[in-house]
């Protein structure tokens, strides 16, 4: 057997074997709203150390050895923990996990225990939205592309995280397109203040309308970013001037 086949071969029971993994972690959830209608569209899964550790920390702990568990251990513990705090309650709401793309060998059988998880929690799979980041090293663009026509084959949502704050975007966006993308919290701090970043987040704004894709700003803190970024069209805002990540709870938003 090879390692990538022994690998697959591992189901949810051993994906919580958190001994085996060398560390233990938990999950803190943050809420994507749409800021018009004030539903929640999604709670995105933050990996935190279960003595309070920052995901900086916990995602140090993670090597060569032990990527793969690591992000099957991630999305399973994610699953259970939404399924835990009731996220299934709240209409058409979905359940957003960062996942490590050279952390999957082969996108069909790398899922498995993503779906044994979402069928032991009664979650619907077309619930599920999976987050690549733009800054997230990845050797063979091709490897992605395929991870994510094999996701939205599954019926899942696929993301790409923090676009605009490296230098690939474009050239992913060129190569394959997902159903939504997260503009980075560097364009949208103090974007009111900003004609550049305004300029920046228009042209994504274009270029996603083009392609029938949802974006969603990251990191708005301030009333004033929100209006601006409501006024150029963009609905779906995550950022602590709604909610901060929560361990245990599922936030509900702050609007007034």
């Amino acid at each position: 057997m090879t390692k990538g086949s022994a690998f697959q071969s591992l189901g949810c029971a051993e994906c919580r074997n958190h001994e085996a993994l060398g560390f233990d972690f938990t999950m803190a959830f943050q809420p994507i709203f749409n800021v018009r209608t004030r539903a929640a569209f999604a709670y995105e899964a933050l990996v935190r150390g279960v003595n309070g550790e920052s995901a900086g920390y916990i995602l140090g702990l993670v090597n060569d050895g032990n990527r793969y568990r690591f992000d099957q251990a991630c999305r399973v513990k994610a699953i259970e923990e939404a399924a835990r705090l009731g996220i299934l309650d709240i209409p058409n709401c979905l359940l957003s996990i960062n996942f490590l793309p050279n952390a999957v060998y082969r996108p069909e059988t790398c899922i498995r225990a993503t779906l044994e998880a979402a069928r032991l929690t009664n979650f619907p799979p077309d619930r599920l939205m999976f987050e690549v980041t733009e800054g997230e090293k990845m050797d063979d663009p091709d490897h992605l592309k395929a991870i994510f026509v094999e996701y939205e084959r599954q019926g899942f949502t696929t993301a790409i995280d923090d676009f605009g704050s490296g230098y690939s975007g474009l050239n992913l966006l060129a190569m394959f397109q997902p159903q939504v993308l997260k503009i980075d919290m560097a364009l949208t701090r103090a974007i009111d203040q900003d004609p550049v970043k305004q300029a920046i987040v228009e042209g994504i704004i274009l270029v996603a309308r083009r392609l029938g894709i949802l974006v969603i700003a990251e990191g708005v803190e301030t009333r004033e970013e929100s209006s601006m970024l409501l006024g150029m069209g963009i609905e779906l805002m995550q950022g602590y001037l709604y909610a901060r990540p929560e361990v245990g709870h599922l936030a509900v938003g702050r609007f007034d």
